[in-house]
């Protein structure tokens, strides 16, 4: 190690490692580095120190007392460095600055850090699974997953986790606490990461992309699920029966299936309903609330999943194509159909008299031939009919509209 340039300025050098110094007193403390001597023990548990002001910072955590203060917002600390470098949050002050790329950072410690990200330097190893990482802080969080150790409990409900800042999310459970703000509309946010999602509603911005099709997402989680309808992966299981599932949350609506679970209902009717959307949208039965519009005509619908089929109408998309012919759909529902025809299936079939439909419709149409149910009226001679087309062919008799 060369040292030479430092010599005039830094007469005393350390006899072990070479490292020079102004004087003669910081160079005796940092031999003790070396030596291990640690001659300044703490009273209360014994932890020793190898200078006098570190075992007096460390007695703070027995006696709690905070005698820094930060003079722009009252913030106390232990250490007169915590307080100076909380004092650059405000100022913005970032007085160290990394030699490769120019970034720079409120503390020394921070820029030894990210240099570790040109350097690819990952100094500390676990020693049960030989894994590495640039911090030590990253090092102990990871020694939990095999230790299984959770020592951050919540004050309320006792629940358990590895990490301090976990922890605190959870609380807010509990408190109701949303520190978070959106500048644009005021909404409030348990979470940062909640608030950043919402910024994107306001900004349009979509910084997660399919690698297969370009689609971009708003959120990770919503792109990792698309990417899902491409390499048909299905990683949630169901327990009862073995249905597999590409998203959790249908899953676990599918398992309300075997447990006959519903836990959402009405509040007009006392309906009751597995999911929360299925409710709200059956809400809207009551309340006649129309809140998807088309952009195109004007046109609004109760589900937005119909509002998106009837965009079809006006782009002429078909997106679902039938793989036997060819033959493409703006529904999916109606792709399924016409498959039947090509194999023959026919999965509904009359509780009476047996007769199987490709269709569901198809057999609800049958069966009003043994109940005799006429549901579609005339408006102008009160004649009913079995079939909605029936009924209309009915009305051109009266309108003198030729049939096509």
């Amino acid at each position: 190690m060369n040292f030479k340039s430092d010599s005039e300025e830094k007469p005393h050098f350390c006899q072990v490692c070479g490292f020079p110094f102004t004087k003669k007193k910081d160079m005796l403390r940092h031999v003790q580095t070396h030596t291990e001597k640690k001659p300044h023990s703490c009273e209360v548990c014994n932890l020793s120190f190898t200078r006098k002001e570190h075992m007096s910072q460390h007695i703070l955590t027995h006696t709690g007392e905070k005698p820094y203060s930060c003079e722009m917002c009252a913030s106390s600390f232990a250490k007169k460095e915590n307080m100076l470098r909380h004092m650059r949050t405000h100022m913005e002050e970032k007085p160290y600055s990394c030699e490769v790329c120019g970034s720079s950072f409120q503390t020394k410690q921070n820029v030894v850090i990210h240099m570790r990200t040109h350097t690819g330097e990952k100094p500390y190893s676990c020693e049960v699974c030989c894994s590495s990482f640039t911090r030590k802080q990253h090092l102990l969080l990871h020694m939990r997953m095999h230790t299984g150790e959770k020592p951050y409990s919540c004050e309320i409900c006792g629940y358990l986790f590895t990490q301090k800042q976990n922890m605190l999310k959870h609380m807010r459970i509990h408190t109701g606490e949303k520190p978070y703000s959106c500048k644009v509309c005021g909404s409030s946010f348990t979470r940062k990461e909640h608030m950043l999602q919402h910024m994107r509603t306001h900004t349009g911005e979509k910084p997660y992309s399919c690698d297969i099709c370009d689609f971009s997402f708003t959120q990770k989680q919503s792109m990792l699920q698309h990417m899902r309808t491409h390499t048909g992966e299905k990683p949630y299981s169901c327990e009862v029966c073995c249905s597999s599932f590409a998203r959790k949350q249908n899953m676990l609506q599918h398992m309300q299936t075997h447990t006959g679970e519903k836990p959402y209902s009405c509040e007009v009717c006392g309906s009751f309903f597995t999911r929360k959307q299925s409710m709200l949208q059956h809400m809207r039965t009551h309340t006649g609330e129309k809140p998807y519009s088309c952009e195109v005509c004007g046109s609004s619908f109760k589900r937005n999943q119909h509002m998106l089929q009837h965009l079809r109408t006006h782009t002429g998309e078909k997106p679902y194509s039938c793989q036997i012919c060819g033959y493409s759909f703006t529904r999916k529902q109606h792709m399924l159909q016409h498959v039947r025809t090509h194999t023959g299936e026919k999965p509904y079939s009359c509780e009476v008299c047996g007769s199987t439909f490709t269709t569901k419709q198809h057999m609800l149409q049958h069966m009003r031939t043994h109940t005799g149910e006429k549901p579609y009226s005339c408006e102008i001679c009160g004649s009913s009919f079995t079939m909605k087309h029936h009924m209309l062919q009915h009305k051109r008799m009266h309108t003198g509209e030729k049939l096509k």
